[in-house]
């Protein structure tokens, strides 16, 4: 039967959910979903003729990202893609993208994102890669302690881990303007509670200076997000190295742009690994100026900021 391609309303949202419970087993999707208080004109589902269930969806969620010269621009951020295994192969995700631009066009959106491991379903829709990089290597065998004090942080410190995240990232590429329910529900939904994150404080005034998040994928170690001073990233890496090793893990990635001559404080070697998990889309702003944000230098889409 021909599919019916809409945007959904408020009666979807258990359908939508019980979708992706199923394709990814991730309750957060929901969560992050009710962030957009324009959600459902953003979300776009196919559904048979019937409509009897939902096959497919994609989601479009606007957000602030800094271009090549760290200038906020609107762009279409396009995650929560799903379709059910009995209903994949019909060319449902790319009937769903065509209608997704038009929203995004008329909402001024100067390109769209996404990240994906399947970037076939994406090419013949006009998305086109861009490579990103990250470090990885075997843990060091012991760690120093380093100058700066480090310990867990708390809800107390949330304010001052915001501001030290504006701070470092105000001219960064491809990095997201955080909003308040950012860090309240985004950055939780992906790095887990404040207290899985590190701190640094000055060791004469106890300001904090750095802030550092760590998770564990299978066997190793990823670093995933930095903010402060880079004269504190040896004690943080040293601080997270030994929570993994004593987790017993022996390797570890590292997915901070421009810390290489930090890296021996981590890694015992380190090895650079290039990936092409990025896709751009250029809808009102040029193809170049699009290529040149996400190829810049230090530019980064932090996983805290995942749609």
């Amino acid at each position: 039967m021909t599919p019916v391609i809409r945007t959904t309303t408020t009666a979807d949202d258990p359908a939508l959910a019980d979708l992706w419970q199923r394709c990814f087993g991730a309750s957060r999707i929901a969560a992050l979903h009710a962030l957009d208080p324009d959600r459902h004109q953003h979300t776009f589902v196919a559904t048979n003729a019937v409509g009897d269930g939902i096959d497919a969806v994609v989601v479009y969620v606007p957000r602030l990202i800094r271009d090549a010269a760290g200038t906020p621009q609107r762009v279409a951020g396009i995650g929560s893609v799903a379709t059910r295994p009995e209903a994949r192969g019909k060319g449902l995700v790319r009937r769903l993208l065509m209608a997704a631009e038009h929203t995004m066009t008329a909402e001024q959106c100067a390109w769209a994102l996404l990240f994906t491991g399947t970037p076939g379903v994406y090419r013949s829709s006009g998305w086109q890669e861009f490579s990103s990089t990250y470090a990885e290597g075997t843990l060091a065998p012991s760690f120093s302690a380093g100058r700066f004090r480090i310990r867990a942080a708390t809800a107390q410190d949330a304010a001052e881990v915001a501001a030290l995240h504006h701070t470092y990232n105000a001219d960064r590429p491809l990095s997201s303007l955080r909003a308040p329910e950012d860090w309240a529900v985004r950055v939780p939904a992906w790095y887990g509670t404040i207290d899985r994150s590190l701190v640094a404080q000055d060791p004469v005034s106890g300001v904090l200076v750095g802030w550092m998040t760590a998770g564990y994928e299978g066997e190793c170690l990823e670093v995933r997000e930095f903010a402060g001073a880079v004269e504190c990233l040896e004690s943080l890496f040293a601080a997270v190295g030994s929570r993994g090793r004593a987790a017993g893990l022996t390797r570890a990635r590292v997915r901070i742009p421009g810390v290489w001559a930090a890296l021996p404080a981590l890694l015992a070697d380190a090895t650079r690994v290039t990936e092409q998990v990025g896709m751009a889309r250029p809808l009102h702003a040029t193809a170049e100026s699009v290529r040149a944000t996400v190829t810049a230098p230090g530019a980064v889409h932090w996983y805290g900021d995942c749609f």
